[in-house]
């Protein structure tokens, strides 16, 4: 008979995913990596350059390296918040901090207009490391809230329920940039108000995990004598050290680190492809990332049966060999269309490669230290990729050339796959006192 409780929890849970895919699409995938383009434009002198801290960077590269740095910064942030979660008996309200601390930001970029790409840098940053904050403690409830056998399941409907959310907002923001000129706004007003509409949206639908979800009980007692800052980097410290007794899910988590920084790019990266390269209209452009958060609701849906049948492992090693197909037909993008073909075709793939990857995750790591070992793996989830951002960008600098910055994304999936291949999720599973 099932639990109502857990029940109720679940429900709750997947409000938070549906409250901050809005960040996830309408800033991170569509609005924001075109709109500072265009501003840093604004800005650059007449080669294309512009000069944040006095380094030269092509205009056209610096939304690809402002997403690294903000990744960086979770490399350092996330794992603490993650340790500080597993010692708190206030987990919900952390989440809650961290929730409405990146909706005010995200709301705050309304007023990025004319030239301020520095600003808009800035309040990303921000927002980013509060997004990231949030979604450690939003994964570290899913073991407490889920069986191990219903945990692909709940993580994969979490997924599916995250991108209704986000493509709901992102119709909404299409009607709106659509009849922009009929209500007398600017084609910059209505990315600025998309861009907030996020914030907003982000902010209302936390309320509902606010409401349902219950603090779990705390299993790691704090240190005595240390303050709560101070018990982070302890927990850091002792996080990295206790890998090497889970050699699977080290192994697992570099491999997640390295397919997933790439898929994040893709995604990221798509809107800037698409406005700058490929020129399509912005209204058009919203239509295709609109399509995609739909797709890609079946996709994890669908991944998820498919994953009954022949295990979530072998699932996501079938997603990467998609992925590198797509990643090898980027020269053949050339239009409107092939865009919009390409994009249905990476939505399929996309939802399901990250829910799986996630609840397989959660069965490598030991129970009442999840916060802690979700703070490391979320340095490559949602939105946020390190590497594979700074390779395209550099590549695009270099080069010149979209394609090969895309292209160059292979070397993360093939890395990520060879290593995935070599992962024992059932011998992971009991290194970490887990059964499956």
């Amino acid at each position: 008979m099932p639990d109502n409780s857990l029940i109720r929890q679940q429900r709750s849970w997947y409000f938070y995913d549906f409250a901050n895919s809005a960040f996830a699409s309408t800033v991170v995938t569509l609005f924001l990596g075109p709109w500072l383009t265009v501003l840093a434009k604004a800005g650059a002198d007449p080669s294309g350059f512009i000069y944040p801290l006095g380094i030269p960077v092509d205009a056209r590269s610096y939304w690809g390296y402002l997403i690294s740095l903000s990744v960086l910064s979770q490399v350092f942030c996330l794992p603490v918040a993650g340790a500080l979660a597993d010692r708190s008996r206030h987990k919900k309200q952390l989440l809650g901090l961290f929730a409405y601390i990146g909706a005010a930001a995200t709301m705050a970029m309304f007023w990025l207009d004319g030239a301020r790409y520095l600003l808009g840098g800035a309040i990303f940053l921000v927002a980013n490391l509060a997004f990231g904050a949030s979604i450690v403690i939003y994964n570290a409830f899913l073991p407490s809230i889920s069986t191990e056998q219903e945990r692909d399941t709940v993580s994969s409907r979490g997924w599916g329920f995250g991108y209704l959310g986000g493509g709901i907002l992102l119709g909404l923001n299409l009607v709106l940039y659509k009849n922009a000129e009929a209500w007398g706004l600017g084609e910059g007003l209505a990315v600025r108000i998309s861009l907030a509409s996020a914030g907003i949206w982000w902010a209302l639908f936390s309320a509902i995990p606010m409401l349902g979800l219950r603090n779990p009980r705390v299993a790691i007692p704090a240190h005595t004598g240390h303050g709560a800052l101070s018990e982070g980097f302890l927990q850091l410290w002792t996080t990295l050290r206790s890998l090497r007794a889970y050699p699977h899910a080290l192994l697992f988590l570099v491999a997640y680190l390295l397919y997933n920084d790439a898929i994040q790019a893709v995604i990221t990266l798509s809107g800037q492809f698409g406005s700058d390269y490929l020129k399509i209209p912005m209204a058009q452009l919203t239509l295709a990332i609109l399509m995609v958060q739909f797709v890609a609701v079946a996709g994890a849906m669908g991944m998820n049966e498919i994953a009954k049948r022949i295990s979530a492992k072998r699932t996501v090693e079938l997603a990467l060999v998609a992925w590198i197909l797509l990643m090898l037909g980027v020269f053949f993008v050339k239009t409107t269309a092939h865009f919009f073909i390409a994009a249905a075709l990476v939505a399929l793939i996309m939802g399901g490669s990250q829910a799986l990857s996630r609840s397989l995750f959660s069965l490598m790591i030991p129970k009442g230290r999840e916060a802690e070992y979700f703070s490391l793996y979320e340095i490559s989830d949602k939105g946020t990729s390190w590497l594979a951002p700074l390779l395209f960008s550099l590549t695009l600098q270099l080069t010149g050339s979209y394609q090969l910055g895309i292209l160059s994304q292979v070397v993360f999936f093939a890395a990520g796959l060879f290593l995935l291949m070599r992962v024992d999720v059932q011998r992971a599973a009991r290194e970490a006192g887990n059964s499956i």
